[in-house]
C-alpha cells in the first residue's frame, strides 16, 4: 500500500471533522447554520444603490428605449406585411443555396407548421425580436471580440463579464432592465442582446487567436498595414470561428423569446406559451412551442451551414451561387406576382388551419388515469429513495411512513458498520482517494447534504479548486462560497447544489450511455440526432409542462425537467468524443487483437474522457440554467429567490440569488475545464 500524500492527508482530516462536528452540532448550532448576526446586508446596499442610479439616468435610459422602439416596429409591420408565401419561398431558398436541397425540405415544412397551425402573426412578431436583436448582439460581439483579442487588459475583463452574463439567470436582469427601461417589446430586446452576444465574442476572440502567424508574417512581408493584416488576413481566415458564434448568438436570442414576452407584452408565440401553459393547457402550449423550435432549428442549420461551407473551386462556387440567388430572386418575385392574384397566397385561410390540441390534452389525460398507480410509484420511489437522502440524510428520511419502518439505533450501527467495512474495501482495491470518495457518500447519504457543516464543505471545496486548479481556483473558490455565506443564501446554494447536482450526476450517466450507443451505431445517432436539437431548441417553460401534467407539483418534477434539458450536452460530447478518436489509433489497437469491447473501455472511452468532461461542464451549465424555471414547480432554491425578487420589484434579492448561481456555475465550468486540461496533458493530447 502506497505512503498517504499530503492532500489526501488533509482530505482524511477534513472528513474526520466533518464527522465529528455533525455528532456535537446540537452543542455548537453554527457549525451547521450559519449565524444570521453575520449576515452582510448587501441587498438593501443594492436597493439603495438601484434606487439612485434610476432617479439620475432612468430618463435617459426610457429616451433610448423609445428610440429603439422604432425601427424593432418597422421589422415587425414588415414581416407581417409580407405575403406568407413570399417568406416561404425566400426561407426555403436560402436554405438551398447554403446547404441543398434536404435542407430547403426541412425549412419548407417547418415555415409551413407556422401557417397550417394558425400562428403566423405570432411567429413574425417573435421573428422580430431575433432580427433586430442578433445581427446587434453579432454587431456588439464581434467588436467586443476583437478588442478582447487585441488588449490582454481587456480579455481579463471581458472574460468574467462574459461568464456572468452566461451563467446569471436571464431572469435575474430582467429586474433592473424592467425598471431603467420601462414595460414594453424594447425590454425584451434588449434582453436578448445581453443574452445573446457572448457566444459570439468567445468565438471571436478564439478565432482571431488561432490565425497562424505564418499568414500574418506573409502579409507584412507584402506591405500590408496593421488595419489591412486585420480586416483582410485576420477576419477572413477567423470567420468560420466567427460564424459559429452568430449561429450560437443566433440560438440564444431564440432561447429569450419566452423570456422576451414576460416582460415585452407583445401578442408573438412566447406569450401563447406563457398563457396556455399558465392554464395548464398542454396541448395549445406544446403546439406554441414547437413553432420557436422550428424556427430555431431552422436558423440554426442555415447559420451552421454558412459557417461550414461546401469544399468546391473558388469560381465554380462564386457562378453556383450567381445562378441560385438569380433564380432565387426570379422565383421570389413570381410568388410575389402570384399572391396578389391569389388571395389565398397571400393570408392563409382560417378553414385551412389545423390545430390538434385537443388530441395532445387527450393523450395527456388518458396517461394519467390509466397509469395513475405506476406514476404516483414512481414519483415516490424516486423521492423517498433516492432525492430524500441526498437532500436531508437517512437519519431524517427513514421513517414507518417513508420506508415503512423506523430507523432504529441498531440500524444505524449497522450502516455505520457497513460504511467503514465498504470503504476499506474500496480503499484496498481503489487506493486512498476511493475509501475517502466512499466515506464521504456514507456522510452525506446518512447526514443529507444540507445537514452538512458549512466550514468543512467550503474547507472541502477549496481543497478541490487547490488539486485541480492550484492556488488561483482555490481562492475563487474560497471567496465565491463566502459570498454564498455572508449574503444570507447558504441554505438556499445547498438546495441548488443538491437538486442541479442529483440532477447532473442522472443526466450524465444516462447521456454518456445514449452518447457511447450513438457512437457505435449509426441509427442509434440518426434516432437521437432530433431528440437533441428539440430539446435544446424548444422553449424551457414548455419542457416543464408535460412533467408537471403528469407527476403534478414537486422537487421530483423540477428534477425530471432538468434532466430532460441538461441530457442533451452529455449525449452530444460523449458520442463527439468517440467519434473524432483518429484512425490509426483504433486500427493499432485492433491490430493487436482488440475485441470490440475492449477497445471501447480501454481505447476511446480514456482518449474521449476528456472531451466528455466537457460534457459534463455544459451539462452542469444547462442545469443550473433550468433550475430558475424548476422553480415554478416548488422548489424553495436560489431560482426560487430570483422569481420573488422579479416578483416583488426587489432588485437585491433577485440580483444576489443570480449571482448566487452564477457562482456555483462558475466554480464547476472552472473545476471541470481545470480536470480535462489536466486529463489531456497526462494523454499527451496537448503540450505540458
Amino acid at each position: 500500500m502506497t505512503r498517504p500524500t499530503r492532500i489526501q492527508m488533509v482530505w482524511a482530516l477534513l472528513l474526520a471533522l466533518t464527522i465529528a462536528a455533525l455528532f456535537i452540532q446540537g452543542a455548537t448550532d453554527w457549525i451547521v447554520a450559519f449565524p444570521d448576526q453575520w449576515v452582510v446586508p448587501i441587498t438593501p446596499w443594492l436597493n439603495s444603490g438601484m434606487a439612485w442610479f434610476i432617479d439620475q439616468f432612468g430618463a435617459a435610459f426610457r429616451a433610448f428605449s423609445a428610440a429603439v422602439g422604432v425601427p424593432m416596429k418597422a421589422v415587425r409591420d414588415l414581416l407581417n406585411w409580407l405575403p406568407w408565401s413570399v417568406t416561404l419561398t425566400l426561407v426555403t431558398l436560402l436554405a438551398y443555396a447554403v446547404s441543398g436541397l434536404r435542407l430547403a425540405i426541412f425549412s419548407f415544412f417547418a415555415i409551413l407548421y407556422m401557417v397550417v397551425i394558425g400562428y403566423w402573426q405570432e411567429s413574425m412578431n417573435s421573428l422580430a425580436l431575433v432580427a433586430i436583436s442578433v445581427p446587434v448582439a453579432v454587431t456588439l460581439g464581434f467588436v467586443l471580440g476583437a478588442l478582447g483579442y487585441l488588449s490582454r487588459t481587456a480579455e481579463r475583463i471581458l472574460q468574467p463579464m462574459m461568464d456572468m452574463l452566461q451563467t446569471i439567470p436571464a431572469f435575474a436582469y430582467l429586474l433592473p432592465i424592467l425598471l431603467l427601461f420601462g414595460f414594453g417589446p424594447v425590454v425584451g430586446l434588449i434582453a436578448s442582446i445581453l443574452y445573446a452576444f457572448p457566444p459570439t465574442v468567445r468565438n471571436t476572440m478564439l478565432g482571431l487567436s488561432r490565425v497562424p502567424e505564418e499568414v500574418v508574417e506573409a502579409g507584412l512581408m507584402a506591405g500590408a498595414t496593421s488595419f489591412q493584416i486585420f480586416w483582410r488576413v485576420r477576419v477572413p481566415i477567423a470567420m468560420r470561428q466567427i460564424l459559429l458564434g452568430v449561429n450560437q448568438t443566433t440560438m440564444a436570442a431564440f432561447s429569450m423569446i419566452i423570456v422576451a414576452s414576460i416582460i415585452g407584452g407583445t401578442a408573438d408565440i412566447g406569450w401563447e406559451v406563457l398563457s396556455t401553459m399558465r392554464k395548464a393547457q398542454f396541448g395549445e402550449s406544446l403546439l406554441a412551442g414547437l413553432v420557436i423550435a422550428l424556427m430555431a432549428m431552422v436558423m440554426d442549420r442555415i447559420t451552421w451551414a454558412a459557417a461550414n461551407p461546401k469544399r468546391t473551386p473558388q469560381d465554380a462556387e462564386y457562378w453556383r451561387r450567381v445562378k441560385i440567388w438569380g433564380l432565387a430572386i426570379a422565383f421570389t418575385l413570381g410568388v410575389a406576382l402570384l399572391s396578389q392574384a391569389i388571395p389565398a397566397l397571400a393570408e392563409y385561410p382560417r378553414a385551412w388551419e389545423y390545430y390538434p390540441a385537443k388530441h395532445l390534452n387527450d393523450v395527456i389525460d388518458y396517461i394519467i388515469v390509466e397509469f395513475s398507480a405506476s406514476i404516483a410509484t414512481i414519483k415516490n420511489t424516486a423521492f423517498f429513495f433516492v432525492m430524500l437522502p441526498v437532500k436531508i440524510g437517512l437519519t431524517q428520511t427513514i421513517s414507518p411512513f417513508t420506508w415503512g419502518f423506523e430507523f432504529t439505533d441498531g440500524l444505524r450501527m449497522a450502516y455505520g458498520a457497513g460504511a467503514a467495512v465498504l470503504t476499506l474495501a474500496i480503499w484496498a482495491w481503489r487506493g486512498m482517494n476511493g475509501g475517502l470518495l466512499t466515506a464521504f457518500v456514507a456522510t452525506l447519504l446518512y447526514f443529507g447534504l444540507t445537514g452538512l457543516p458549512w466550514p468543512m464543505l467550503v474547507a472541502m471545496a477549496t481543497l478541490l479548486g487547490w488539486q485541480l486548479g492550484g492556488p488561483r481556483l482555490a481562492l475563487g473558490t474560497f471567496l465565491g462560497l463566502a459570498f454564498l455565506l455572508f449574503a444570507g443564501v447558504w441554505p438556499q446554494a445547498m438546495l441548488s447544489v443538491y437538486l442541479c447536482g442529483l440532477a447532473v450526476l442522472l443526466s450524465f450517466t444516462l447521456g454518456a450511455g445514449l452518447g457511447i450507443l450513438a457512437a457505435e451505431n449509426d441509427a442509434v445517432s440518426a434516432t437521437l440526432r432530433p431528440f437533441n436539437d428539440t430539446m435544446q431548441t424548444m422553449p424551457l417553460f414548455v419542457i416543464l409542462i408535460p412533467f408537471v401534467m403528469i407527476f403534478k407539483i414537486g422537487e421530483f418534477t423540477a428534477l425530471l425537467a432538468i434532466m430532460a434539458y441538461a441530457i442533451v450536452p452529455a449525449i452530444r460530447y460523449t458520442e463527439h468524443g468517440l467519434r473524432n478518436i483518429s484512425k490509426e489509433t483504433i486500427e493499432a489497437a485492433t491490430a493487436i487483437g482488440c475485441t470490440r469491447g475492449q477497445l471501447l473501455w480501454r481505447v476511446k472511452l480514456p482518449l474521449a474522457l476528456p472531451v466528455m468532461m466537457l460534457g459534463l461542464n455544459q451539462t452542469i451549465i444547462f442545469g443550473i440554467a433550468m433550475l430558475v424555471i424548476a422553480a415554478l414547480v416548488g422548489t424553495s432554491d436560489l431560482g426560487q429567490r430570483v422569481y420573488i425578487g422579479l416578483g416583488n420589484g426587489d432588485f437585491g434579492v433577485g440580483i444576489v440569488a443570480g449571482f448566487g448561481m452564477a457562482i456555483i456555475a462558475m466554480i464547476a465550468d472552472r473545476m471541470t475545464q481545470s480536470w480535462s486540461l489536466a486529463r489531456q496533458r497526462a494523454l499527451g493530447l496537448i503540450a505540458k
